[in-house]
């Protein structure tokens, strides 16, 4: 059971934090999908979605930032993704089983909208653009998710750190200098390894000029080695 925090916007045609899908969708679509809508506050840490769980809403992201990732065996996670505003997320469970197939986590303070499903069904039969990019948003998450699986599996520790510090430089903040909003367990999730391995390669980057490093504070001072290590490593 969903439960109301606290109510931020009522009208999703006046909303300024709406997904750019939403700019596909005419006055009248707009009130169908706001029909039932209801927008609730996350403290850092808190769950917005849980694995398992019944999936009755598509969700999105309007301020704020979260991880997405899955609970595996023996307490053991799998973070997939950082979510950042303007994020849709509900899974492939919405069109199949109707079960939520990740769990989503705040990493700040965030604010998530949340469209019964049966509004979005409605709204996919009678526009096409927006079915479009529905779906092309959800190959992009796959898309991603392919890439994560393949770094998990098939590359040494060395470059599974480096391919998510890529990540953050390249897709997230589009820097080379950013705050990790991640803890180093966390950042072990991602990278398939021990929070004391990830503390140990951090320290051989910065030892080795490729990164300098301030607690969460990053900087990336040699890419090149980086994206080579992220290749072959």
């Amino acid at each position: 059971m969903l439960k109301r925090k606290s109510e931020t916007c009522t009208d999703c045609e006046k909303c300024n934090n709406k997904s750019p899908l939403f700019q596909l969708l005419s006055r009248e679509e707009l009130i169908i999908m706001n029909m039932g809508r209801f927008e609730l506050r996350f403290n850092k840490g808190e769950t917005i979605v849980k694995q398992g769980t019944h999936a009755t809403h598509l969700i999105s992201l309007t301020s704020g930032m979260a991880k997405l990732y899955l609970e595996g065996f023996d307490n053991k996670n799998i973070l997939l993704d950082i979510l950042q505003e303007w994020r849709l997320f509900g899974g492939p469970g919405l069109f199949t089983d109707s079960k939520y197939h990740y769990s989503v986590a705040a990493l700040s303070e965030s604010t998530a909208c949340f469209i019964p499903i049966d509004n979005l069904r409605q709204v996919i039969r009678t526009n096409a653009d927006f079915a479009e990019g529905l779906i092309k948003h959800c190959n992009a998450n796959s898309v991603t998710n392919f890439e994560r699986l393949v770094s998990l599996t098939q590359k040494q520790m060395h470059g599974r750190l480096a391919d998510v510090l890529l990540f953050f430089s390249d897709k997230l903040f589009r820097s080379d200098r950013f705050v990790l909003p991640v803890s180093r367990q966390e950042l072990g999730e991602m990278s398939n390894m021990t929070k004391e391995s990830v503390t140990r390669i951090l320290k051989e980057l910065e030892s080795d000029g490729v990164i300098a490093l301030d607690t969460k504070h990053i900087r990336i001072l040699n890419k090149t080695s980086l994206e080579e290590l992220s290749l072959r490593a």
